[in-house]
């Protein structure tokens, strides 16, 4: 049986995971999905992703990467897979995909949302899933502030201090903010981002809702190339990867 590529979309609330990427002891999405491909192969696989979600971050649009060599159809993978996972974690679809498919290079864009609840009473049913901040922002500012995020540009202030990567350089296409009631919503889509970048995205559009800041700041914190210049980052609960596009 000839090795097979296969690309999956996975779903999870990450809410009670130590993130994607396997850790020795603790539970990752990584694992469990490494776990359940294996008992139905019975060989030992490795899976890739291509996003290293944080601890607390769910997702409805991951997409990872196995070779199997495994005769099963592919429109039955998907299923069989799900079936053994844990009940917070699903694979929406299985599609073959050629030898030498680039899972991080070939990505055109990816979406996150990052929910905020401003409401007085804790949400309790979404509590897992959104940051409560129960006071007022400035959704006009907030967006004003984010529409400057827009373009190819330096990013490193909004870079966790752990991150080494050899650039900071990342492009932006969208970064709208929008209220729904006591429900506010960040959409972030970028050809890639740095680790943390969305989360102290968030942390600094949060600054200039509550007032803290003026919207023009993110100007002077671009420049400043410096993690200490942008606001706190937001937690990891609020935030979801939507979508990833090749």
């Amino acid at each position: 049986m000839a090795i097979r590529n296969i690309k999956l979309t996975v779903l999870y609330d990450g809410s009670e995971y130590h993130g994607w990427q396997i850790q020795p002891g603790l539970r990752t999405i990584q694992a469990a999905l490494t776990e359940a491909i294996q008992e139905f192969i019975d060989v030992e696989v490795r899976v890739f992703g291509a996003s290293r979600t944080d601890a607390g971050v769910s997702a409805l649009g991951q997409v990872a990467l196995v070779q199997i060599d495994s005769a099963i159809p592919v429109e039955n993978l998907a299923k069989v897979i799900t079936h053994r996972l844990p009940p917070e974690i699903a694979v929406a679809e299985a599609v073959e995909v050629p030898e030498g498919f680039d899972l991080i290079g070939a990505v055109k864009s990816k979406l996150y949302r990052y929910t905020i609840f401003i409401g007085q009473l804790r949400p309790v049913m979404q509590i897992k899933h959104c940051w409560h901040l129960p006071q007022k922002l400035d959704i006009a500012a907030m967006a004003q502030a984010g529409a400057m995020l827009v373009g190819k540009k330096d990013f490193k202030s909004f870079a966790s201090a752990a991150d080494k990567r050899q650039t900071s350089v990342r492009t932006i296409f969208r970064c709208d903010v929008s209220r729904d009631d006591d429900w506010v919503y960040i959409d972030v889509e970028g050809d890639s981002f740095l680790y943390n970048m969305v989360r102290n995205i968030v942390g600094t559009l949060v600054e200039v809702g509550s007032g803290r800041q003026k919207p023009e700041k993110i100007s002077e914190i671009l420049e400043a190339k410096d993690r200490t210049a942008a606001g706190p980052i937001a937690p990891a609960a609020g935030l979801c990867l939507m979508w990833i596009k090749y």
